[in-house]
């Protein structure tokens, strides 16, 4: 192997020194600062990525906080018709309530007119039919036809007792 004859062993030692110096020299004007702008520009977009990803962040939580502030509104305001619609009808149901108790009372009088006019009615004719049966008897006991205005005058006296 060349590499470790001793008698080429200076001069490839000057070719080493040489071609690290031209590489060092290459990679130090050529390479480094290229990859340099490399990493700064991709270290500025990282940080722009950031920023830019904070400012969504509060864009998103402002809008967030809008859109709740909103939504409480939206409900209170919901609640506040509920409230009015529900007085509303509960107004409403009242005054039908009001009136179908009127009628409801207008009938109820009605019928007890009826009901007192029909009692006042079957009482008359019970107090005819009970004198008619007293005239009946006292024919049939007596044998003789007694006033109709004393049957009538005895049958309201055990009546009223």
């Amino acid at each position: 192997m060349p590499q470790l004859d001793f008698s080429t062993f200076a001069p490839q030692i000057v070719w080493l020194v040489i071609t690290f110096v031209a590489l060092y020299f290459l990679m130090s004007k050529v390479a480094l600062p290229r990859i340099s702008v490399v990493l700064e520009n991709r270290r500025d977009r990282i940080a722009s990525d950031l920023d830019e990803a904070q400012r969504l962040r509060a864009e998103t939580e402002e809008v967030i906080q809008v859109y709740e502030a909103e939504l409480a509104e939206a409900r209170a305001k919901a609640h506040g018709i509920a409230a009015e619609t529900r007085e509303k009808l509960n107004a409403e149901i009242a005054v039908e309530q009001a009136s179908v108790d009127e009628k409801i009372d207008a009938r109820m009088a009605e019928a007890e007119a009826k009901i007192t006019a029909m009692k006042d009615q079957a009482m008359g004719e019970v107090n005819a039919a009970a004198a008619d049966t007293a005239e009946a008897i006292i024919r049939a006991l007596v044998g003789g036809r007694p006033a109709k205005a004393e049957v009538a005058k005895a049958v309201a006296a055990v009546r009223s007792n």
